[in-house]
């Protein structure tokens, strides 16, 4: 018995290991996720069974160990050296001369060459095709024992694949997050109340230096091998002739390689392909840094050596930094068209990724808490493909005594209306809603909408032009446009302005719903405006009340409220509303109704077909004024069905349910006896 179970353990250990393999290595997926971690979980419930029969390369052991008190050192056999750099194609033109001189070659040099990942340089030791070590470049001389991080990384195999290996090998590479995954790491830890990593890099070294294993296990490292270090190859003779062969080799040992990874014939070439990661550098899912370059031959790069402390047969050629330093001259505040008001830094002008930056976004006061900066403090500025500059990081050992705080604004820097910032949201928004000149193209296509104003023919592109050329300020401006005014706008003629400025007058006779949707007040939709119309009956009753009157209103709750006495109290807002009253919008005003006395409460209401009296919409309303919910679709709990022409599926529906069905003029008929208009 115990035999077969043995040989279970064994079976599945291996089956396991050449799933991930498959899964994390060559992004393809062998099984469901479901079946793999059936077959996990069976074999954790073996190996709870039959301890003595746990691989040491079972994907179970990946997190164990106890947690350490410190790392260790250890020596590097080989040194992990740098890389000598070059910036511009005339110091890799320089590179190869040197190499073909070195080389006393005439014929065109064979390079490889693969992206340079922006991560941490890694060294993983394996005996026999066990993983038994891995350790930090350190100093290139010494670095730290991390083998129990590194064991919680997906894509380095517990066990190499194949049956014979060298009896050690060293496998050098980079430890690192992509993207996406750090972009959630850092959501999870701003959910949480955690300090946020500036980059992957960072958060790559961090993770590798955890003493506790557990931590490093919840961090989504990824590693690529990119060269082989130490070996004593009394087993399997690795390839001795080509660089790009060995990480052939690697990857078909179960190690990731960059895909990416060419081998090149020239240094035209060699820059042709720097030029070619250069541009997909944004696209690409991790940061990297550049192109590192070798000389594919390996008895090429024996001949030529090393110098201090970098071989002569490789180079990094480097990318523009997407990160420096600089400092933080001032703050300003800019409002944006939803009023959402944002500081931007305005930093000592810096070359950020081949780009001169002098501004960057700080995003709210919470970014501003979060990173602690101070106007005046040395930062680190980020900017990566065509995403707006950010500050990442501060230097607190450069604070210059003269450093004072950042102030955000009580009242908007750009109409002086109240600055408002409810509870629990990052962002604070200026209160001048319509009256705000930077946030008036905004409101002023809401406010004109089909379901606010709907004045006909004034779309998005009209409204854009009537502000740019200072003809609408303030909504009022509307309805004192006139023919001249409008005949002087692009693609405006004569019969157009007529209907323009006959669809304005029309709608100057509206609801009161439609007003209060259409004065753009934060989170307050066609629902909640109705909810209140009907709750209050006129505009000065909602305008004048209290929190607790407002928490009444269905639908509305703690920051709606907010959002409504803030704009209510604002006198600019108050001033646009008189203004709009004084060029002749009105409304009839609401007889507010006990819920129980509105004939449809409680019931549920469709409308299907087209109908001809008024538009949809408008009816669904009305309905609401009487109480009734108005649904999509139709079950036995419907109320009616009124089917107007051309209905279709759910005037059936409710035939065959027993549904009363009501007709337009049905509907009319009620909405006169209880004075809907």
């Amino acid at each position: 018995m115990s035999d077969s179970k043995k040989a279970r353990i064994l079976e599945l250990t291996e089956l396991l290991h050449q799933y991930s393999h498959a899964y994390y290595n060559l992004n393809t997926t062998s099984v469901p996720d479901a079946e793999y971690d059936e077959l996990f979980d069976e074999l954790v419930a073996l190996e709870a069974a039959y301890p003595d029969f746990i691989q040491e390369h079972s994907p179970t052991q990946r997190v164990g160990a106890k947690p350490l008190d410190k790392f260790s050192q250890f020596e590097h056999t080989l040194p992990m050296l740098s890389l000598e750099k070059a910036k511009t194609e005339e110091e890799l033109s320089q590179f190869n001369k040197r190499i073909s001189e070195s080389l006393d070659s005439e014929s065109e040099i064979t390079f490889c060459c693969e992206p340079k990942l922006d991560g941490v340089a890694l060294s993983l030791h394996y005996q026999h095709g066990l993983l038994k070590r891995a350790v930090t470049r350190g100093d290139g001389f010494t670095g730290e024992d991390v083998t129990q991080n590194a064991r919680t990384i997906k894509s380095v195999p517990l066990k190499l694949l194949g049956d014979e290996h060298p009896a050690m090998l060293e496998i050098r590479g980079e430890a690192y997050i992509p993207l996406s995954m750090f972009a959630q790491m850092n959501d999870r830890s701003g959910a949480s109340g955690e300090k946020l990593f500036a980059n992957p890099r960072n958060a790559a070294s961090g993770s590798l230096r955890q003493l506790d294993a557990k931590i490093a296990s919840c961090r989504p490292l990824s590693f690529s091998a990119y060269s082989v270090g130490d070996v004593e190859d009394t087993h399997t003779q690795l390839d001795q002739s080509s660089h790009y062969a060995r990480l052939q080799q690697l990857q078909s040992m179960g190690l990731a390689v960059s895909p990416l990874l060419k081998k090149v014939k020239g240094i035209s070439a060699v820059i042709a392909y720097c030029h070619d990661i250069l541009k997909q550098r944004d696209q690409l899912g991790f940061e990297i840094d550049g192109v590192v370059i070798k000389v594919d031959s390996l008895a090429q790069q024996q001949a030529l050596g090393f110098v201090a402390r970098a071989p002569r047969w490789a180079i990094a050629f480097k990318f523009p930094a997407q990160e420096q330093l600089t400092t933080l001259l001032d703050v300003e505040f800019q409002v944006g068209r939803t009023g959402a008001i944002t500081p931007v830094a305005r930093l000592a002008p810096v070359e950020v990724g081949g780009v001169t930056v002098s501004n960057a976004t700080l995003h709210n006061q919470d970014e501003i808490n979060r990173l602690g900066i101070k106007i005046g403090d040395t930062v680190t500025v980020r900017r990566a493909g065509d995403v707006i500059p950010q500050i990442v990081a501060v230097l607190l050992e450069r604070r210059p005594p003269q450093a004072h705080d950042i102030v955000f604004p009580a009242a908007c820097p750009v109409c002086h209306s109240a600055v408002e910032r409810v509870s629990g949201e990052a962002v604070a928004r200026c209160s001048g809603g319509l009256f705000c000149p930077a946030q008036l193209k905004e409101s002023i296509k809401h406010f004109v909408s089909r379901k606010a104003m709907d004045i006909d023919g004034l779309g998005d592109k009209l409204v854009e032009q009537l502000v740019d050329q200072q003809l609408v300020k303030t909504p009022a401006d509307i309805y004192t446009l006139d023919m001249p005014a409008l005949i002087g706008l692009e693609r405006m003629a004569e019969k157009s302005a007529l209907k323009l400025l006959n669809a304005i007058k029309s709608s100057s006779q509206t609801s009161l719903p439609r007003f209060i949707y259409a004065l753009g007040i934060r989170e307050v939709g066609e629902a909640t405006a109705l909810n209140l119309a009907q709750h209050f009956g006129s505009l000065p009753a909602i305008a004048n009340a209290t929190v607790e009157q407002l928490l009444a209103v269905n639908d509305v709750g703690n920051i709606v409220a907010e959002h409504l006495l803030s704009f209510f109290a604002e006198p600019h807002n108050q001033q646009v509303i008189a203004d709009l009253q004084h060029v002749g919008i009105n409304w009839p005003d609401i007889t507010v109704q006990q819920a129980s006395a509105q004939p449809l409460a409680g019931f549920t209401v469709v409308l299907t077909g087209t109908l001809s009296a008024m538009g949809r919409d408008d009816a669904k309303a009305r309905l609401q004024q009487l109480g009734a919910k108005v649904s999509g679709s139709v079950s036995a709990k419907t109320y009616a069905v009124i089917a107007g022409d051309n209905a279709g599926s759910k005037l059936a529906k409710a035939n065959d349910l027993n549904v009363p069905v009501w007709t337009e003029q049905q509907m009319l008929d009620l909405f006169n006896r209880n004075g809907v208009a």
